[in-house]
């Protein structure tokens, strides 16, 4: 609790609570921080037009997934039904599925709004040097993100993200452990981080407190530990071999 305000549930502490980071298979947190979050919002929406219309509710969920991100995303149609049920029928439409990544930095010169800032290396650089997604900002799901580790150092040093448990602790990611990106970024020439959020306040000390509680319980997975520590990190870098 903060000032009477109820501390939301984080990401962090559902993967202490959960025993292990999400994976490829099993992206809990895709499910919990994402679509359970639309679709709750959705839910008062088409209480009330379904109401009024006297019909299941259709929804257009347009997301700006692009084959060239990833294997899964390549497979996906561009369009395609996600849900149809007696309340609501949502379709998925993704209009730029095959735009390459120049195709898209074009687009944005002259776009009426801006893109991420988290796409450039300091907010209004305009040199596209940043994250190459624009996720979480320690998320299993990319490529290992030095600039991330060195943005967020206390969130990269924080437990669950260095060990969900003391002995048995479960790796970032299966092949990463978050000790290596953290060394491999201090060692190996990583870029500037450009912005750096401390994460001293009283919102990251509440979060961390709700961490090691949720460490106390018995997690509900057993955790599955990186197969290939110490390997390294970028081409032609020797920092972990």
């Amino acid at each position: 609790m903060l000032d009477s305000t109820r501390m939301p549930h984080s990401l962090l502490t559902e993967i202490a609570a959960y025993g292990r980071f999400p994976r490829t298979g099993g992206p809990y947190c895709r499910r919990a921080a994402k679509e359970g979050v639309v679709s709750s919002a959705w839910t008062p929406i088409v209480r009330r037009l379904g109401r009024e219309l006297g019909r299941p509710v259709r929804i257009l969920k347009v997301m700006g997934l692009r084959s060239d991100e990833g294997a899964d995303r390549k497979k996906r149609p561009a369009f395609r039904t996600v849900q149809a049920n007696s309340a609501r029928v949502v379709d998925e439409w993704l209009p730029i599925k095959d735009w390459p990544a120049d195709a898209v930095k074009e687009w944005h010169a002259d776009a009426p709004v801006p893109y991420s800032w988290t796409y450039d290396s300091a907010p209004g650089a305009g040199d596209w040097a940043g994250t190459s997604r624009c996720s979480c900002s320690l998320c299993v799901f990319r490529c290992p993100s030095r600039r991330a580790a060195g943005s967020r150092p206390a969130a990269a040093a924080c437990r669950p993200v260095r060990r969900s448990r003391a002995s048995t602790g479960d790796s970032f990611r299966s092949d990463w452990r978050i000790t290596d990106l953290i060394r491999h970024a201090r060692t190996c020439e990583a870029p500037e981080p450009g912005v750096i959020c401390r994460d001293d306040g009283p919102e990251f000390t509440a979060l961390q407190e709700q961490v090691r509680a949720a460490l106390k319980q018995r997690p509900r997975k057993e955790p599955q530990l990186a197969r290939r520590s110490g390997r390294a990190q970028c081409d032609g870098c020797t920092a972990h071999r």
